[in-house]
């Protein structure tokens, strides 16, 4: 008993019974930077500040709804029109995040760093002199992933620089989170030429913090927005509507499909298209041009397919949730159906994807393909350092760092502890008892805890005399952790006859 004891009696004292133990820290946490229509809890802004979320209705009470993307419609003489969204009013993480809980996301964090009424602004994204976008997150351990779907609308050299620098703060200044990163115009087919796309992403990314990122192509056909959620309020340019229209009456009138009084009846409705504004008169009068229009039905129709064009990163940080959940970490976030998606925008055949998958540089893309009664699947478990035999998989990475972190918070109640024996004997028992359960969960291989890790602590095995001196207790851990099978080989042959 350290206290002296000087007055007669009794005293207790209690001692611990059981050790510290490592709490596993949480392993798929995306933080989402984007856009909203608004950032607000009560009277309180949350521009540029990272807020933790579980649902889609959590998100649109705090953030708001979808953005009312706007289109420009030309007539052409072949297709009948020519429809094209205007990029001031294109946004994506609303879409997105409906994209990441229809895929298995849970908890998750937002940074707003704008509303929709100014456009896509680089510097909104990573902004050290204001600490907006990415900045903000310094302060936040949680989150493990950092997605940016957005970054695929900046110019290029701009998201690529913004690609760059969420490396950099995942493998450089964090290093406890992954970022997932999407190829800049990911629904173009490749050409192998200067104006590859998939090639001018491996230039654009750099060479830095490989290993925390990782990347998919192509971009994939959806069904997160409905047609019921556009109309003729989406056209910025009514009077182009209204003429196409009113053309296409006048070629049914020519054709004689239509009665000159049904013509005149139909001018009508498409003539209220230009002053038709509440929101009642916009849902009767787009049911009314759907029945009556084929045009106007395709017109909504295409808009539908436009919006509904998303990069994977969204449905991947939901993949990585799910796949965490159900099973572990250690599972490759590969071979897992992609959910809301119709099809990739390229279709990718297994020669096509040796490039992808094997490059010389090492910079892997992860395949999105379809198989024949499988859906679209993921068809990849790579990291961008494909070259590394430490780092080339995506489950090997975010593993270690799993590892890492739970280790890392559990140690800091030895801080100025006693650098003795005593408290390396306790740190080695806590975190030799956290590895033993995650080699019994399967995380790490090993057909006993000796094979799949060891824990090393002491004077003469990881310090010296002038490191007790310098204050600086050092553990060495050794993990052996799951691969995934990326190749399996089956090898057949014949045999002589026995019997």
């Amino acid at each position: 008993m350290g206290k002296v004891l000087a007055t007669p009696g009794v005293y207790i004292e209690e001692k611990s019974a059981f050790s510290s133990s490592v709490v596993p820290v949480a392993t798929a946490v995306p933080a989402f930077i984007g856009y909203t229509e608004k950032a607000t809890r009560g009277t309180k802004s949350l521009l540029n500040l990272p807020t933790r979320i579980s649902s889609m209705a959590e998100y649109e009470e705090l953030f708001g709804g979808s953005p009312n993307t706007m289109f420009t419609i030309t007539a052409d003489p072949q297709s009948g029109y020519k429809l094209v969204a205007e990029n001031a009013t294109r946004f994506l993480l609303h879409s997105s995040l409906r994209f990441y809980f229809s895929n298995g996301g849970g908890d998750c964090y937002i940074v707003s760093v704008g509303d929709y009424k100014k456009g896509i602004n680089a510097k909104d994204f990573n902004d050290p002199a204001t600490g907006a976008g990415l900045v903000s997150l310094l302060k936040y351990m949680e989150p493990t992933l950092l997605v940016v779907p957005e970054a695929i609308l900046l110019e290029k050299a701009d998201c690529f620089s913004l690609q760059q620098a969420m490396l950099n703060h995942c493998g450089y200044t964090m290093k406890n989170r992954f970022a997932i990163l999407d190829v800049y115009n990911g629904g173009s087919e490749r050409t192998l030429d200067a104006d590859d796309v998939v090639n001018q992403f491996r230039e654009g990314v750099g060479a830095n913090f490989l290993q925390w990122g990782a990347a998919y192509y192509p971009f994939v056909n959806t069904t997160i927005v409905q047609a019921t959620e556009l109309g003729f309020t989406n056209i910025s340019n009514r009077d182009g509507l209204i003429e196409i229209l009113t053309k296409e009456v006048a070629d049914a009138l020519q054709a004689g499909l239509l009665k000159d009084a049904r013509a005149e009846s139909i001018k009508t409705e498409i003539a209220k298209i230009a002053t038709t504004n509440s929101p009642d008169d916009v849902e009767n009068l787009s049911g009314t041009l759907k029945a009556i229009s084929p045009t106007f039905k395709a017109v909504l129709s295409d808009m539908k397919d436009q919006l509904n064009i998303m990069p994977l990163s969204p449905a991947m940080a939901g993949i990585y949730a799910m796949v965490d959940n159900s099973i572990n970490i250690a599972k490759a976030p590969a071979n897992i159906s992609v959910g809301s998606v119709v099809s990739p925008l390229v279709s990718i055949t297994q020669d096509g994807q040796e490039d992808l998958n094997l490059p010389l540089n090492g910079k892997a893309i992860n395949a999105i393909r379809t198989f024949q009664g499988k859906g679209t699947l993921v068809w990849g478990a790579r990291t961008l350092d494909g070259n590394s035999q430490d780092w080339r998989y995506i489950s090997v990475r975010r593993t270690m760092t799993f590892l890492e972190q739970s280790v890392k918070m559990a140690a800091e109640r030895y801080v100025f502890e006693p650098n003795n024996a005593t408290t390396w004997t306790s740190l080695r028992a806590m975190v030799t008892n956290f590895l033993n359960n995650q080699w019994q969960g399967g995380i790490l291989a090993g057909s006993t805890p000796d094979d799949a890790f060891s824990v090393e602590i002491g004077l003469g095995v990881t310090m010296t005399p002038n490191d007790i001196l310098d204050g600086l207790l050092k553990l060495t851990v050794k993990v052996a952790i799951t691969r995934p099978a990326e190749f399996i080989v089956i090898t057949f042959q014949q045999q002589q006859q026995k019997s």
